[in-house]
């Protein structure tokens, strides 16, 4: 026989407390007329919420509103965004770029750091770590920040989701490790690491292309390839958190093989920046020589100028399509996604027209039907993830969410 079981009267006040909470993160300042509405809930329970969570701390009355209702003025509940704050970072070989931001998600403060190549010398390394851990709380008390709750950092590199360290899959700086750990050692601060795809990823499923969609897979073009899949709502990261190193996937066009430390021969040496310079280049379009993400989204931008009138800009975006295709099918006819977004620097500027190129490609390459959209998180969006990572960490503290 199986028992019927009813939740607890401190389980009930704690759903509805988590219900009211992110209805007033979602929508801003409610009446208690609209969080009835929107809820369910009795007017009793709603005043009571009401009253536990003002003097909690997490919702205060910012004014009234009462152009449509006679009587006295409702008062306006909205969330205290300044009961917590977060910090979240997007760290690269060369630098980092960093921003403060309240329970909400705003940003009330930002910065970038240029990191010159250490070298060897651990030293100087370590001293990099704490020059980016300083400027962190700089930005911080700049914002009139007296602590940051949670620190959300997106880098390159595997994310053993057991562990939480990470294992570089190229050649990262070892100043890397040493901001993690510095870090870890901010008092009362917890830090959450995670594969900067990965964040990307997040930033399209909740804010971007990807929203409504439960099932898809980012494809990000910038230095080098990587992807997010995201299965059933659920980042999905693999046992020791390599999901998605599509960089050293196999694929024909390349003059080599990947191996277990190099992705060169892999998917990264038809789609990564140099790549995607050298294919402009042999299409008589510009690219710097520098051969890094800006330098492939300069070029693809070139390409877009150029359509038409029997110019080079068409053949490069349909060479490009074919290659992004060629791995994107790999992915689909594994996982069958049925959405498969381009981000990075390359995917950004190639837009809905390089979209589409894909995905007419891989649907002649396919038996699965596949949509390919243009990512819209934009340049920032490993920050952008980092920001909704921290938040949920957060709310998860402060609201008693699972």
């Amino acid at each position: 026989m199986t028992t019927a079981r009813t939740a607890t009267p401190s389980t009930a006040r704690a759903i509805n407390d988590r219900l009211a909470l992110n209805l007033l993160l979602d929508q801003g300042p409610l009446t208690a007329t609209e969080l009835r509405d929107l809820t369910g809930l009795s007017r009793p329970t709603v005043a009571d919420l009401l009253d536990r969570l003002g003097r909690s701390g997490l919702v205060a009355v910012v004014g009234e509103r009462g152009e449509q209702r006679r009587g006295p003025n409702a008062r306006l509940y909205a969330l205290v965004a300044s009961r917590a704050h977060l910090a979240a970072f997007d760290v690269r070989s060369g630098g980092v770029s960093l921003v403060v931001a309240d329970l909400a998600g705003r940003t009330l403060a930002a910065a970038e750091l240029v990191i010159e190549d250490p070298g060897a010398d651990a030293a100087a390394h370590r001293a990099a770590a704490a020059r980016i851990v300083r400027t962190l709380l700089d930005t911080a008390r700049r914002a009139e920040v007296p602590h940051l709750h949670t620190v959300a950092v997106g880098a390159p590199g595997l994310v053993d989701p057991a562990t939480g360290r990470l294992q570089s899959t190229g050649d990262l700086p070892a100043w890397h490790a040493d901001l993690l750990a510095a870090l870890r050692e901010l008092p009362g601060t917890e830090v959450i690491l995670e594969n900067e795809v990965n964040l990307a990823g997040r930033a399209e499923y909740r804010t971007g292309a990807a929203r409504g969609r439960d099932d898809f897979v980012l494809v990000w073009l910038g230095h080098s390839v990587g992807a997010a899949v995201v299965l059933d709502g659920k980042l999905r990261r693999g046992i020791g958190g390599g999901a998605g190193e599509i960089c050293f996937l196999p694929v024909p066009g390349t003059t080599a093989l990947p191996t277990a430390t190099g992705c060169e021969g892999g998917f990264h040496g038809l789609v990564g920046s140099a790549a995607v310079c050298a294919l402009a280049r042999a299409h008589g379009l510009p690219a710097d020589r520098a051969d890094d993400a800006a330098a492939a989204e300069a070029a693809v931008r070139a390409a877009l100028d150029a359509l038409g009138d029997g110019r080079p800009g068409g053949p490069f975006l349909d060479e490009l399509a074919e290659r992004i295709a060629l791995g994107t099918s790999a992915i689909c006819v594994v996982l069958d996604p049925g959405c498969v977004v381009l981000g990075g620097e390359v995917g950004r500027a190639g837009g809905a027209e390089l979209a589409a190129r894909v995905e007419r490609r891989l649907a002649g390459l396919s038996p699965v039907r596949t949509e390919v959209r243009a990512g819209e998180a934009g340049g920032g969006a490993v920050l952008g993830g980092a920001v909704l990572t921290a938040g949920d960490a957060v709310r998860r503290d402060l609201f008693g969410e699972p």
